[in-house]
């Protein structure tokens, strides 16, 4: 049985996050994914780089049978098996590793506050100096939406989990602050999504 999942919103963005990670990732960086899902980033940034060392995580049993799949059926050798990573957890289990980039796509909104919270706390750990956090995905700027589509699917998301829900850059930012990581960037995206760009 072929354990992949396949995600519409990623076959519509990787393109668009693609040419962002190509040029903001250091060379041959060594990247931590969090929150990797399906795995199609993952599969789909490591074959355009292959010179990066790409290492997908996911907390769900499922994602990292999907992420693992995709591997497979890609033959990529610069992706490492999934690891099972809870960003709210004080520790991750790679923490004797260095890393040059974390990367987040479409975590934030998608889990409660404590989520980004520990993202940021894990960017401060083990990203190396210089290194960068990149996140995607819907922010509000100023306290309010940036678009009609963002409040519609905000409201989509608290049906799901009340926790879950658009977050502001501005708090998003004081927190990575607390952590010694400086936004370097934003990126307007497609679909009025962010990309942002930290460096520790």
């Amino acid at each position: 049985m072929d354990a992949r999942q396949y995600s519409p919103s990623t076959a519509r963005n990787r393109d668009v996050i693609l040419d962002v990670l190509r040029r903001v990732l250091p060379a041959r960086a060594t990247v931590l994914e969090l929150a990797s899902g399906s795995g199609e980033h993952a599969v789909h940034v490591a074959k355009a780089l292959p010179e990066i060392t790409w290492q997908p995580s996911d907390p769900d049993t499922a994602a990292r049978a999907s992420i693992a799949a995709w591997i497979e059926a890609e033959g990529l050798a610069n992706v490492r098996l999934p690891l099972a990573i809870d960003v709210s957890a004080s520790a991750w289990g790679v923490e004797g590793q260095a890393f040059d980039a974390l990367v987040a796509i479409n975590m934030i909104h998608i889990s409660p506050w404590e989520a980004t919270l520990g993202l940021v706390a894990g960017a401060g750990r083990l990203l190396s100096a210089g290194g960068i956090l990149y996140t995607y995905g819907a922010y509000k700027r100023g306290g309010s939406h940036t678009a009609p589509s963002n409040e519609a699917f905000e409201g989509w998301l608290k049906q799901r989990d009340e926790r879950y829900g658009v977050r502001d850059l501005e708090a998003v930012e004081a927190a990575a602050q607390a952590r010694g990581l400086r936004l370097r960037e934003i990126i307007e995206m497609p679909a009025n999504n962010l990309s942002l760009v930290f460096e520790r």
